[in-house]
């Protein structure tokens, strides 16, 4: 099988990582064009007309060559349900982005992606490990929620025909922060290793529930309340039993609160009651069992609230309060130090309030 390929190169101007413009381009893949012939895949890149990718710029008409093999390692934790676990650690030059949790499920007809990594190159390889195991059409994308480590791979699987879906308030989310998550992750990952990256523009949104068909295998899509996010989105396979609660669940990843302490919560408890043999979260993992898996969420949450009370009873300003709250969960979590401060902020400014 041939895959349709084209040199992208940086726009910017040499940079301290990249000083020569031969370091600034890659082969990127065009998914949309693969045909069994090289002469039949160029045919194909060739005849139809594609956006430019922002960002960057093209070096010749797009090529075809044999499909690349992907890098990144995909588990079968079920029949036709297949993760790839990202890194527990921050963006950077190592892990161009892959630091979120991956999956994508398989039905008799076709075959529904949930969340895409954190660059247009991880996109890419989603795309490829899914071609190493199914011809079936790539029907939907499923966006868990806004943060760049989940969305920004978006666009090579929207190209391969996905339409992509998320919860009611990820367009506008996307839209508000799209240059800031854009200049935060190529300062991070490196501009070569986030070229060609955008923020996805969802082509449908779920308000509360939906079940979308990929054949024999009906997934059920479910819209949260301001919880890790604003933006929260959980799916669940009938088939296999497995809730995939993108980072309304951490394991071993300090949670990131970026919406609601007591939403999360009680969401939280909602999530506990559905039907679930195993869950895959956004970060660790990759399966756990259900619903013991969010007991440490839980304490770690629980201990957020109770820490920040005791703050403000105490009269705390917030500088001190944020050193204090939530330390004794320290030793429990990867990336603490750059995390929980975060969470502490969140959690004070949200209960202060608090008659």
């Amino acid at each position: 099988m041939f895959e349709a390929l084209v040199t992208m190169c940086m726009l910017a101007a040499a940079t301290p990582e990249a000083p020569l413009p031969g370091e600034t381009c890659r082969a990127a893949v065009l998914p949309g064009f693969a045909a069994e012939t090289k002469a039949a895949c160029e045919r194909a890149s060739r005849r139809v007309p594609r956006q430019p990718v922002a960002g960057a710029k093209e070096e010749g008409l797009p090529f075809c060559a044999p499909r690349p093999a992907s890098v990144l390692t995909f588990s079968e934790v079920a029949s036709g349900v297949f993760v790839h676990r990202g890194a527990v650690a921050e963006p950077d030059l190592a892990n161009v982005g892959d630091v979120s949790n991956i999956a994508f499920i398989v039905g008799s007809r076709s075959i529904a992606v949930i969340d895409a990594g954190g660059s247009r190159k991880v996109g890419e390889e989603v795309y490829l490990a899914i071609r190493e195991r199914s011809a079936l059409p790539i029907t939907h994308l499923i966006l868990t929620h806004m943060h760049p480590d989940h969305v920004f791979g978006a666009e090579p699987l929207q190209e391969a025909g996905a339409t992509i879906l998320g919860q009611a308030n990820l367009p506008r989310a996307l839209a508000d922060r799209a240059e800031t998550y854009r200049a935060n992750f190529a300062r991070l990952i490196g501009g070569p290793a986030f070229l060609g990256t955008r923020a996805p523009v969802p082509d449908r949104v779920i308000a509360k529930q939906e079940v979308i068909d990929l054949g024999d295998r009906l997934l059920e899509l479910r819209a949260w309340p301001s919880a890790h996010t604003a933006t929260d989105l959980t799916v669940f396979d009938r088939t296999s039993g497995i809730l995939f609660a993108g980072d309304l669940l951490f394991d071993r990843h300090t949670p990131a609160l970026d919406g609601s302490l007591r939403g999360w919560l009680a969401v939280l408890s909602q999530l506990k009651g559905l039907p679930a043999r195993g869950v895959v979260p956004g970060h660790g993992g990759p399966l756990l069992d259900w619903p013991q898996a969010a007991e440490p969420l839980e304490r770690y949450l629980g201990v957020l609230e109770a820490d920040t009370k005791r703050a403000l009873d105490a009269g705390l300003a917030l500088g001190p309060a944020s050193e204090a709250i939530g330390r004794s969960e320290a030793g429990r979590w990867h990336l603490f130090d750059l995390f929980n401060p975060r969470n502490a902020t969140a959690a004070y400014t949200e209960l202060e309030w608090d008659p």
